[in-house]
């Protein structure tokens, strides 16, 4: 079962927490391998659907940031989902390079033994 929702829908169904952010899970839309999580605001989600280039909120650094604009490594939007809480994004991209600040191909890249 999949639920077609607008753009104004799909950002009405979204509950940021009391920060203003929404985690938002990044998927490789080619291969289903999950490439990393991010935070998203409000703002961050509207450009990333209105330009398609994947954009976040950096809690470190404390402001946007838009995937690849100093690594070259980008992301861009083939599809946007909400689980059904409308507590996170799953975002499925076309990964430019790799997805992790570390080079490795996805952030998951260590695993319990």
């Amino acid at each position: 079962m999949t639920d077609i929702l607008s753009r104004a829908a799909f950002l009405s169904a979204i509950k940021f927490d009391d920060k203003g952010l929404v985690p938002a899970i990044a998927q490789s839309h080619a291969t289903g391998q999950i490439l990393m999580m991010a935070w998203m605001t409000r703002e961050t989600l509207e450009a990333t659907l209105h330009t398609g280039e994947v954009t976040y909120w950096s809690r470190s650094r404390q402001q946007v940031w838009r995937k690849g604009e100093t690594s070259g490594h980008h992301q861009h939007l083939v599809e946007a989902w909400v689980d059904c809480d409308g507590d996170v994004v799953l975002l499925k991209v076309d990964q430019l390079g790799p997805a992790c600040h570390t080079g490795a191909p996805s952030c998951f890249f260590r695993q319990l033994g």
